[in-house]
């Protein structure tokens, strides 16, 4: 039951928060510092974090931008299927982080980005995972990722899933929604986007985070329950959906490309 995004620490096995998440654009609510001490401690999860890399390493292509990085765990793992990479964060703490990084990568550019902005590109593909749910201005957002990939190029976008499980962990972490495939949908339809993909994941994940964190009113942090989630739940459950495509889960997975024309 990883969380859609980093938060406030929890008490010793408190609920379980998420790798998935990067640091907030711009604009938005939360502790930026608690942030960055829950993304510090996250990077135990690998067998969640390599789960979630899967999602976009078939569309990364020649030239991939990862929007708002993080710390750069996922970037270093898509690293290894794309010969160059840009990298963007908006927050000048975690921008000096990825700089250090990967300053022996000749391979990597790392620079400032914020959205929704005007800038425009020819990459191959633009990540976003755990961003959207920050801005307001969501579809221009998606409009921004969509003028910085070239024509046919794609975006991959990963969001928390469902309004009933936005609780006291959202808010804290400054989330502004959680969406649904429907309202995935529009989002992207909405920024001129053509969609490929568009599932759920992670069906148990949602369950235990439920549960946790609007039951019981836990916020996340690192701990023991990480290290139960990745060694036994996500394996699991990455296993289960690989046969059948569940109808729910603690993330939208969305692939999809700029028009050709």
């Amino acid at each position: 039951m990883i969380q859609n995004s980093p938060g406030p620490r929890a008490t010793e096995g408190g609920a379980v928060p998420n790798t998935d998440d990067r640091s907030p654009p711009t604009g938005i609510l939360g502790d930026q510092h608690v942030q960055s001490e829950v993304l510090e401690g996250l990077a135990m999860a690998k067998n969640h974090r390599r789960w979630f890399v899967a999602f976009a390493t078939p569309y990364l292509g020649d030239d991939p931008i990862e929007v708002s990085a993080g710390l750069g765990d996922y970037a270093a793992e898509w690293l290894e299927h794309a010969p160059r990479m840009t990298l963007t964060e908006a927050d000048p703490g975690r921008l000096l982080a990825l700089k250090e990084r990967f300053s022996a990568n000749p391979g990597v550019t790392v620079r400032e980005l914020m959205l929704p902005s005007d800038e425009a590109g020819g990459h191959s593909a633009a990540v976003s995972y755990n961003v959207l749910e920050h801005i307001e201005d969501d579809i221009g957002a998606l409009r921004t990722m969509r003028s910085l990939v070239r024509p046919g190029g794609h975006v991959v976008v990963v969001v928390p899933a469902f309004p009933f499980a936005m609780g006291p962990a959202d808010v804290a972490t400054g989330h502004v929604r959680r969406y649904t495939r429907k309202t995935m949908r529009v989002a992207l339809t909405r920024a001129g986007l053509e969609i490929e993909k568009l599932h759920y994941a992670n069906s148990l994940g949602l369950i235990g985070y439920y549960v946790s964190t609007c039951l019981l009113r836990q916020l996340p942090g690192p701990g023991p329950m990480v290290k139960f989630y990745d060694s036994t739940v996500a394996p699991v459950t990455r296993l289960m959906e690989r046969v059948v495509r569940p109808p729910f889960g603690q993330s939208v997975i969305a692939i999809a490309r700029r028009p050709v024309n």
